[in-house]
């Protein structure tokens, strides 16, 4: 049943890379979402304000402050909000030994999460796993995260086009990531390297974000869950009170949402190792 016909409570909901200050940021689809599902946990897993682009140039129109709103509101009316820092928001980290706040909202640099089904998962934003995010190759990253953003200027004007004549939405920077061998073995590295390393610290399952691609599958025996992204996908992850997991995805148009298609049910393909391996 899609998420905007009636008012859904989960046990808990987790988004990230919203990118709050960017252009690409699908704000208004984000702000109904979040005002017809609620939880008793909500976890921000990094990247929701975008540092990068404000720092370079400032953008922040009505929608975006609508996005706190919501999310300061929820945590009034007694939701947990757990804010966990990513690389685009990482200039809050300097102040996590104060032990910070915002309002009710906690932040951290990752949280250890019990399911209902007793599993331990480590949410983390999963920058830690980017070996373009270490001090030699922040440069490529910060390069290559401009030619994104280029790729979903170019998008929105795109689709503009598609809208006059009556077509659906297309994302190119994910039609391109799907299609480029690179970005494809990008993605996989990314992934296994993750599972991997939350094998090694002994936690069943992991819940990250980062790379933009919602995913839900078991990659040697550890359940990854990735929450995809609000410029993109606009999709959350969510725990049901009975245990299910699941993938939610809104279907917009980059001038708010179009319409709503069903939560997809998880992946059952695994992948395997990686050959590389992440520094501990």
């Amino acid at each position: 049943m899609p998420y905007g016909d009636t008012m859904k409570k989960y046990r808990s909901i987790f988004i990230s890379d919203i990118h709050l200050g960017s252009r690409g940021c699908q704000a208004e689809a984000l702000s109904k979402f979040l005002k017809e599902n609620t939880s008793d946990n909500l976890f921000l897993v990094g990247d929701i304000v975008d540092g990068w682009r404000l720092k370079s140039k400032w953008y922040w129109p009505q929608s975006h402050s609508n996005v706190l709103r919501r999310i300061l509101t929820s945590a009034k009316r007694g939701t947990n909000v757990h804010y966990i820092l990513g690389n685009h928001d990482e200039f809050f980290r300097a102040f996590l030994r104060f032990r910070l706040t915002f309002g009710r909202i906690k932040m951290s640099n990752r949280h250890v999460y019990t399911g209902i089904d007793g599993k331990r998962y480590l949410i983390t934003h999963g920058d830690m796993f980017d070996r373009l995010m270490r001090s030699d190759g922040k440069w490529i990253m910060k390069l290559g995260d401009y030619a994104y953003d280029f790729a979903v200027w170019v998008n929105v004007r795109f689709n503009a086009v598609r809208r006059i004549l009556g077509l659906d939405y297309w994302s190119l920077s994910k039609w391109l990531k799907t299609k480029t061998k690179k970005a494809v073995a990008f993605v996989h590295r990314y992934e296994e390297q993750v599972a991997g390393y939350c094998k090694r610290k002994g936690f069943d399952g992991v819940i990250c974000g980062h790379i933009h691609v919602a995913e839900i599958k078991d990659i040697d025996g550890i359940t990854y869950m990735n929450d995809g992204d609000w410029v993109e996908s606009c999709s959350a992850l969510v725990e049901h009170h009975d245990g299910r997991w699941e993938l939610l995805f809104s279907k917009v148009t980059h001038q708010g949402v179009k319409d709503n298609s069903p939560a997809l049910p998880a992946s059952p393909a695994a992948r395997p190792k990686s050959e590389l391996e992440l520094a501990e």
